[in-house]
């Protein structure tokens, strides 16, 4: 059996069908994205340098403190997800973490996300003669307190040994909750196969 593919090799010459067939690619490979998700949380297992505990252990810490402060569900899959990209960009984590979980997340929590390196800064920054309070240029956002109150209270403290951290069985289910919510994307308009502009 023959697969279908679209009729352009430019995408300035896709048609609304070409673009329908595209998504409905794009459909299948939706699992695929929360099990990547998941692997890049599984791979932080063993990596944590001098920390008393390595960033998987962290990552989980860090949503059973939320869970256990009574974050809603979305908020402790981002304290679970927020430093999936330790594997990949060390020195810009936090911006390549969030863009993997915006089109599954608030605004806000986007944002907390992209900006929680930062904010961590506060702890440490002035032992490297930067301003711990650099945080503070974005005193005015919406999300600004919710970024601190992350940090202060789940992320920065999530470093214990001893501490009873909850399995990634436990987090796994709301993972997939979330991401089985769908995703925001741009729907191509049916029309009569002129090419689509968005």
């Amino acid at each position: 059996m023959i697969k279908p593919t679209v009729g352009f090799t430019r995408m300035d010459q896709g048609t609304a069908a070409d673009w329908q067939l595209l998504d409905q690619e794009d459909e299948a490979l939706k699992p695929m994205v929360v099990e990547n998700v998941l692997k890049l949380l599984r791979d932080l297992a063993g990596i944590g340098g001098a920390f008393p505990i390595d960033r998987y252990q962290h990552s989980l810490q860090s949503a059973t403190r939320a869970y256990r402060d009574g974050a809603e569900e979305e908020m402790v899959v981002v304290a679970l997800l927020h430093d999936i990209g330790d594997t990949l960009a060390l020195e810009n984590h936090s911006e390549l973490a969030a863009a993997i979980l915006r089109p599954y997340v608030s605004e806000n929590h986007y944002w907390l996300v992209k900006h929680h390196g930062l904010f961590q800064g506060y702890y440490y920054f002035h032992f490297y003669g930067r301003d711990r309070n650099e945080r503070d240029r974005y005193r005015d956002h919406p999300a600004y307190q919710i970024t601190v109150d992350f940090c202060e209270q789940w992320d920065q403290r999530a470093f214990d040994p001893d501490y009873d951290t909850l399995p990634l069985s436990f987090f796994e289910p709301m993972v997939r909750r979330l991401f089985a919510r769908g995703y925001k994307t741009a729907t191509p308009v049916a029309d009569s196969g002129s090419p689509i502009t968005l």
